[in-house]
């Protein structure tokens, strides 16, 4: 029996109420909209019939409620739970308009101290080192359970972009709700090959 290579399933969670407002939304949560809901239901199909090992997800509502629609096709796999996998703590910006967040500074800069966990975090907020050390902890993790098959991640657009950039040199556009982006693990380390 040949092996396959560990791919994995990166979905950032349905459009929420406060995306949908356009506020800020890390570690505050809010449910999904109606479209949101239609867009996750449409990624849960087009996943039907990917023979998931495990599915790892945020403690978010909004991320348990995306993984819930997409694990209802793969009623044999278990949710696992993944406190390391939530969004940036955006601290006193946290359910606050984007245009506030975006009037802090010149926000390529203050994202590029995120990822690469230089920024001192935003007022009442976590420090990107914290953040960046407890992402790659989680899919150390993960890696290190299934070096195999198909794995499940429901996770945040900051979350998910951050180690999309640090494990893969992703440089693309910011994750779209409900988009799935898929690495394979091969010798030379990820490769992004669909989305």
């Amino acid at each position: 029996m040949t092996s396959t290579p560990l791919r994995l399933h990166l979905v950032r969670h349905g459009q929420t109420v406060l995306n949908s407002e356009d506020k800020v939304q890390g570690w505050d949560d809010s449910s999904l909209t109606e479209p949101g809901l239609e867009g996750v239901r449409t990624t849960a199909e087009r996943l039907r019939d990917v023979e998931f090992q495990a599915a790892y997800v945020s403690p978010s509502g909004r991320t348990v409620a995306t993984a819930t629609e997409i694990l209802q096709h793969h009623p044999m796999v278990r949710m696992t739970l993944d406190e390391r996998l939530k969004e940036l703590h955006f601290g006193e910006f946290e359910s606050r308009p984007n245009a506030d967040l975006l009037a802090v500074g010149d926000v390529r800069e203050i994202f590029t101290g995120i990822v690469g966990g230089t920024f001192a975090g935003f007022a009442g907020g976590e420090h990107a080192r914290d953040y960046v050390e407890r992402i790659e902890a989680a899919f150390d993790d993960i890696v290190a359970a299934h070096p195999e098959g198909d794995v499940l991640v429901v996770s945040h657009g900051v979350t998910l972009f951050t180690y999309l950039t640090r494990a893969a040199a992703y440089a693309g556009a910011p994750l779209e709700n409900a988009s799935v982006t898929v690495l394979e693990r091969g010798s030379d380390g990820w490769v992004r090959f669909a989305e």
